[in-house]
């Protein structure tokens, strides 16, 4: 992987692919479920409640279609003011198709489908999969089963708050429902003790006051409060940080090469 990536999941999905190769080198379903019986999730943080308490009262501020969806895929509250200099193109004007979408909920997953699927989720799939030489399958990618769900109304994808409504009531068929009804549970990687334990150091010298000044690509003022807050944890600003990180660190890579 030349360039570094921005999100952590790469890290928790290489740490996966890694571990679930048979023998010819390809990602299945039941690999998957036998690693997952022998993993211990204890290694692993749960994400926090609070970040997402923050994140949803961070939803109840935005204005419009627009401004959720943007929201919804930055870490940053105001992405262009941490950058100097930049300015974020909405993404609707793009997609012009989503004028003709009905509901709220199809204008997301439309947009989710043109843009976050493409150039976020498949991106980290594909370069975490490669890491470890490991063919990886999208079976929901299908032409023909996407084509379906866009014809299916929206009633028999989600009720009551619940999504995946039609492969729940599959799954009832062969899977106890206490497995099914229950919340997700993912596990995370623990970026923000590391960043104030093995990583402090690193990201001390990426977050200097002065380097960030004298590079001048972000705003410093707002990069080292995050910073001075998270390691006092008065805040659990990881992910808001990772990033910058990961732009530090690349940029550290450039100065190298050239």
């Amino acid at each position: 992987m030349l360039e570094n990536v921005l999100d952590h999941y790469c890290i928790r999905a290489y740490l996966v692919f890694s571990q679930t190769q048979n023998d010819s080198g390809s990602f299945t379903i039941n690999n998957f479920g036998i690693f997952l019986s022998k993993v211990t999730l204890q290694k692993f943080q749960i994400t926090h409640a609070s970040d997402k308490i923050y994140k949803f009262s961070d939803m109840l501020l935005a204005k419009s279609l627009n401004d959720v969806y943007n929201k919804l895929i930055s870490q940053w509250h105001d992405p262009d003011a941490v950058v100097i200099g930049a300015y974020s193109e909405t993404l609707l004007p793009i997609h012009k198709n989503i004028e003709n979408i009905e509901n709220f909920e199809h204008q997301m997953m439309y947009l989710d489908s043109k843009a976050y699927l493409p150039d976020d989720i498949l991106v980290k799939v594909d370069r975490a999969s490669m890491g470890v030489s490991l063919e990886t399958r999208a079976p929901f990618l299908d032409h023909r089963i996407v084509e379906f769900a866009w014809k299916t109304p929206l009633s028999l994808k989600i009720k009551n708050g619940k999504s995946k409504r039609i492969l729940r009531k599959i799954l009832h068929k062969y899977i106890p429902d206490e497995l099914i009804d229950r919340p997700k549970m993912g596990f995370g990687v623990p970026i923000d003790s590391w960043l104030r334990g093995p990583l402090r150091e690193w990201a001390e010298d990426l977050l200097c006051e002065s380097r960030l000044k004298r590079e001048g690509f972000f705003n410093v003022d707002m990069i080292r409060k995050k910073w001075k807050e998270h390691l006092s944890g008065e805040r659990n600003w990881q992910y808001h940080l990772w990033s910058v990180l990961m732009f530090q660190a690349w940029l550290e890579k450039q100065k190298d090469i050239q």
